[in-house]
């Protein structure tokens, strides 16, 4: 008797499937080398260890917002789009994230909407039921300050806003739980 084959997937499922690895290996690959450039060249505007760029705008809901405004409390810093499929998959996790560690450790998370429209942001949110303000970045300024190269690109700043940690790609819980204990209360 011939042993049995495991069923295999077609070609075109296949091949989408490297294109997607491809696309999330070239992405990452940029990405650490422009954070590494940007670390290197002196240029670079938020550092470990230092102070986060300020941070001032219009949530997608039209309200005022300031990052400086969240002293004193530990700020999960993302920036997201709605195409972005690792953001899809990180947003339940901050929201969970956001349930247990709001009331215990007063944590703030805001998202700051990248390369966008309003209103497949808008739509982003009510679908993942994000209860925490995402600014919007028209001109690209805050993801300039934030050497932001492609969502997600996730900054973890303690209490004296001061960045402890960087995700650059999608948070996964053991990721979140690492990044924030350099923050937490």
């Amino acid at each position: 008797m011939a042993p049995s084959r495991a069923p295999s997937l077609p070609a075109s499922r296949r091949s989408a499937i490297r294109i997607a690895i491809a696309v999330v290996a070239v992405a990452l690959a940029v990405g650490a080398v422009a954070v590494t450039f940007a670390a290197r060249s002196g240029k670079a505007e938020v550092r470990l260890g230092s102070a986060v760029p300020p941070l001032a705008g219009t949530t997608l809901d039209g309200k005022p917002f300031d990052l400086a405004s969240l002293r004193g409390r530990p700020v999960v810093l993302n920036f997201w789009a709605s195409w972005c499929i690792p953001c899809r998959d990180e947003f339940p996790l901050f929201a969970e994230r956001m349930k247990t560690l709001g009331p215990r450790d007063n944590l703030a998370i805001v998202g700051v909407v990248y390369k966008d429209q309003d209103a497949s942001a808008q739509a982003f949110l009510t679908k993942f039921g994000a209860i925490w303000p995402s600014v919007t970045d028209p001109q690209g300024s805050f993801a300039s300050a934030y050497r932001v190269v492609a969502p997600p690109q996730t900054y973890f700043i303690d209490r004296d806003g001061v960045l402890r940690g960087l995700q650059i790609g999608e948070v996964r819980a053991s990721d979140f739980d690492t990044q924030y204990a350099k923050i937490a209360p």
